[in-house]
């Protein structure tokens, strides 16, 4: 069986031993006699494992009592809407901070709705850093504060101490490519979101959490669908939820807890980054593009300074067993994620091939 390093952003690699334990379980869950992608939302298989899910992540990331975790559909796309409808709900105004695309475009759907306004931005130097922020410009009446915890394409991240303080206001964060991934206080957050397809799943399930008090004062015009407070009080199940890809999201909420925890996770994730980014630092061909401060545990972008040698590089990592290499194409050069499911041999792989690279063609 060929196994790749696989280095996509996403959709991106899964642990093996979800992958296998999703294999022995295809045919017949349990003694259902069914597939999970057979069986009714309404089952009572489903729904165990719909609380299992639920129940493990909580445990994980140490979710309080009081917010409600939802498993959606639409991916964090969708949050970019249903955020501003179901907060914007007294001054309708909102603050944000503008660090990557991701997070453009949800400053940009919260505009149709209410009065957005942009803290800070590191676009001018293409989102290479987290910028530092003065409280006096926050929106004091604002309805939400919403900040991308990590950026995908641009490899930087908010560390779990260098979240903005937001004092009463919520502080909505998108962790899509972070979740899981370190540990955070879920208390400083009004909501977090996050697709599951980069660090926690397949595609076509977004999870959310949602402080309970924020649910139900969404606006009037908003689209039954669209509302926190409908799949809250439908336990997720309002329509039919995307029950495999909740399933393969309880297999590796389990596979974490297997490995110690959200703590054990977050220290593996940075001795893997630590020793690529030590290689980066020290070569004299390859060049990371993001300030050290602010650096992802989850995706590192990298150059050669050579649009050329760029594409070389990339070409020449497929024939050595590494796929989904090269940069998102807003930005160009090498882009590694290096999510929770990265083993340690692939960032040993990736470093050797890059010396290889490097001795050939510095």
């Amino acid at each position: 069986m060929k196994r790749v390093f696989n280095f996509s952003a996403g959709p991106s690699a899964l642990p093996i031993e979800v992958l296998q334990k999703a294999s022995e379980e295809m045919v017949s869950y349990g003694d259902s006699g069914m597939s999970v992608m057979e069986m009714s939302h309404r089952s009572s298989f489903f729904t165990d494992i719909l609380e299992e899910a639920k129940s493990l992540f909580k445990e994980l990331m140490n979710i309080p009592d009081n917010y409600e975790i939802l498993f959606l559909q639409g991916g964090a796309s969708t949050q970019f809407s249903m955020i501003p409808l179901n907060l914007l709900n007294n001054s309708n105004k909102a603050d944000f901070m503008l660090t990557g695309s991701w997070a453009k475009k949800a400053y940009s759907e919260a505009k149709r709705y209410g009065e957005a306004k942009v803290i800070a931005s590191s676009e001018d130097k293409t989102f290479s850093y987290i910028p530092k922020v003065d409280k006096k410009d926050f929106t004091a009446d604002a309805d939400y504060f919403h900040i991308c915890v990590n950026n995908t394409i641009y490899g930087t991240r908010f560390k779990p101490d260098t979240l903005p303080e937001t004092g009463n206001v919520p502080l909505v964060g998108d962790m899509s490519s972070n979740i899981l991934s370190e540990v955070y206080d879920i208390s400083k957050f009004g909501i977090i979101y996050a697709g599951a397809q980069k660090n926690m799943g397949p595609s076509g399930v977004t999870v959310v959490v949602v402080r309970k008090d924020l649910i139900g004062k969404e606006k009037d015009f908003t689209p039954t669908m669209l509302k926190y407070s409908i799949h809250a009080e439908n336990n997720s199940c309002y329509n039919t939820p995307p029950c495999y890809s909740i399933y393969i999201c309880k297999l590796v909420y389990e596979w974490v807890k297997n490995l110690g925890g959200v703590a054990a996770m977050e220290a593996i994730n940075k001795e893997k980054a630590q020793k690529l980014y030590d290689y980066i630092d020290n070569s004299k061909l390859f060049k990371g593009t993001v300030v050290p401060e602010d650096r992802s545990l989850m995706n590192v972008p990298f150059i050669t300074g050579s649009d050329e040698l760029d594409a070389l590089f990339v070409k020449e990592s497929k024939k050595a067993g590494m796929e989904n290499l090269k940069g998102h194409r807003s930005v160009g050069g090498m882009r590694a994620s290096i999510y929770n499911a990265m083993p340690m041999a692939g960032i040993d792989t990736l470093i050797e091939f890059m010396k290889k690279f490097e001795q050939e063609n510095a």
